[in-house]
């Protein structure tokens, strides 16, 4: 049986939460006082523009960039709905995705103009340089169900997959829907009684009509509901009977856990635990040296195989290799097994990383059809334990496969770094050669515009001492040539593909003139 443990590091700055399988780190949730999650929260916004070409709107809510509105997330998109609309790895109708039990999408401008103030909630963090994704259809999430405004629904989370259990739970929630809002039982409701589900959609009505209030009582742009802090609301989604312990090192969040646990799960109040060690918590579960490797672009497999991960602008690649493994039998035998082992861990690094968007797995090619079933079967077998919607297709005949993950945030790589500012995101800096021709090229320019005699080049120190060891005759070589007087000066304050002129006459910089 698998141990299942959320260890959380909660201090003034900066609150890490990381979910254990049998002590090995799965995932790992950050966020900062600074940069605060706003996944969930309602907004009153004001439309900004509305683009018909785009069938879209670019609505203003109060932070740093502009949201986005498709025409599929207008609240007159949301109709009855049937299960087909309830994702397979999750809980929360997936909002404008044009599936089977809606009506065809509306045209944006017939429902939106600009300066109209409307209700949205963020369904996507700001990623890059685009802004957050909003909708219309309001969703509100609770420990056991989900509230849906203005939608006439009754669904079940597929991850309850016994029949008759479905159809307990529909019943149940049939007969406590509203008359103006649907429901969705999530995966917690699974065996809960009738009166749980009344307390949590009583919680959940109550909610909706204080955010309603203050909605009518405030101008746009303005934050009508925010959404649990990431410790309680963890809890709320993830903390089941499933999950073994809670292990936090705050006395607040601990006691901010615990009241919120009294309240709806009072049983799994004695799965939570505070921290009281004198060493940081994180190491004391060995997780601090799990987060450092997530960062690294190659992943070893215990085997003797890796993983190398790339980021592109448009997709994740993920390349597996044999590596030291060689196997015991033939060659099609080590490629299967190599091939099966990173299945199982490209879909951990997938949870890991926050890896979101198109995704190709680059796996070795094998000759058996029925070991490439094998791998694609093991990876969503893998698959099915992450929290976001994701779907894999088949490996096709050059041993790719092709899958998406839902990408509601940011990777860890994004939210914990920048871009180098030296080789701006390449991953790679010209050598040194590749500069020395670089600054001859801009020295042919000064000897054929013929207005300086001689020119002061600066350059890095590392680059001027590789001048001047071993090039030294080279420079020699040109300043003959060309009859130009080359001053070369090192610069501590210069990167390493950084080179400024400056002219002997006048002391000016010159580089502009010249590049």
């Amino acid at each position: 049986m698998m141990k299942k443990t959320i260890v959380i590091n909660a201090d003034p700055h900066e609150t890490r939460i990381a979910i254990l399988e049998d002590k090995e780190l799965v995932e790992l949730l950050v966020e900062r006082g600074d940069r605060r999650h706003h996944l969930g929260d309602i907004y009153k916004g004001r439309v900004n523009a509305v683009l018909p070409g785009m069938q879209a709107a670019f609505v203003e809510i109060g932070l740093p960039k502009t949201a986005f509105l498709h025409a599929s997330d207008l609240a007159t998109s949301a109709l009855r709905l049937d299960d087909e609309d309830y994702e397979e790895n999750g809980d929360e109708p997936a909002h404008g995705r044009g599936r089977r039990g809606r009506r065809p999408m509306p045209k944006i401008e017939d429902y939106l103009e600009k300066g109209q103030e409307v209700l949205v909630q963020v369904t996507k963090e700001s990623i890059g340089t685009k802004g957050p994704r909003v909708t219309q259809q309001v969703s509100l999430p609770g420990r056991y169900s989900v509230f849906m405004p203005g939608v006439d629904h009754v669904g079940v989370s597929r991850r309850i997959e016994e029949r008759s259990e479905r159809g307990r739970l529909k019943q149940i929630i049939g007969e406590l829907k509203p008359k103006s809002a649907g429901l969705i039982v999530r995966t917690a409701g699974e065996g809960k009684s009738a009166k749980e589900f009344q307390s949590d959609v009583r919680y959940l009505s109550g909610l909706w009509e204080k955010v309603e209030r203050k909605a009518t009582s405030v101008r746009a742009p303005n934050l009508v509901h925010r959404e649990m802090g990431l410790a309680t609301g963890l809890v709320r989604d993830l903390f089941t009977e499933d999950m073994d312990e809670l292990v936090v090192d705050s006395k607040d969040v601990h006691r901010e856990i615990t009241n919120y646990l009294k309240a709806i799960s009072p049983a799994l109040r004695d799965r939570v635990r505070q921290y009281k060690g004198r060493e940081p918590i994180f190491d004391a579960y060995e997780i601090e040296a799990q987060i450092e490797k997530t960062f690294e672009r190659k992943v070893w497999l215990k085997k003797g195989g890796y993983l190398v991960i790339d980021h592109t602008e448009a997709m994740v690649s993920i390349d597996v290799n044999t590596g030291r493994f060689t196997g015991k039998k033939d060659q099609e035998e080590t490629i299967y097994k190599t091939n099966m082992e990173a299945a199982k861990e490209v879909a951990r690094q997938l949870r890991l990383r926050d890896l979101g968007g198109i995704i190709v797995i680059d796996f070795i090619d094998m000759e058996t059809e029925s070991n490439r079933k094998a791998v694609a079967d093991e990876l969503r077998n893998h698959l099915r334990r992450d929290r976001s919607r994701t779907k894999a297709f088949a490996v096709s005949d050059l041993g790719l496969v092709e899958m998406t993950r839902q990408r509601e945030r940011p990777s860890l790589l994004a939210y914990y770094s920048e871009d180098c500012p030296q080789c701006h995101g390449l991953g790679k800096v010209l050598s040194l050669e590749s500069v020395l021709v670089k600054i001859e090229r801009l020295l042919r320019r000064v000897h054929a515009k013929g207005a300086e005699k001689g020119i002061i080049v600066h350059v890095a120190p590392e680059l001027a001492v590789f001048m001047l060891e071993h090039n030294g005759r080279r420079l020699q070589e040109f300043e003959k040539r060309y009859k130009l007087q080359v001053d070369l000066r090192d610069d501590p304050a210069l990167a390493r593909e950084d080179v400024r002129l400056f002219s002997s006459r006048t002391r000016k910089d010159v580089t502009q003139t010249y590049s």
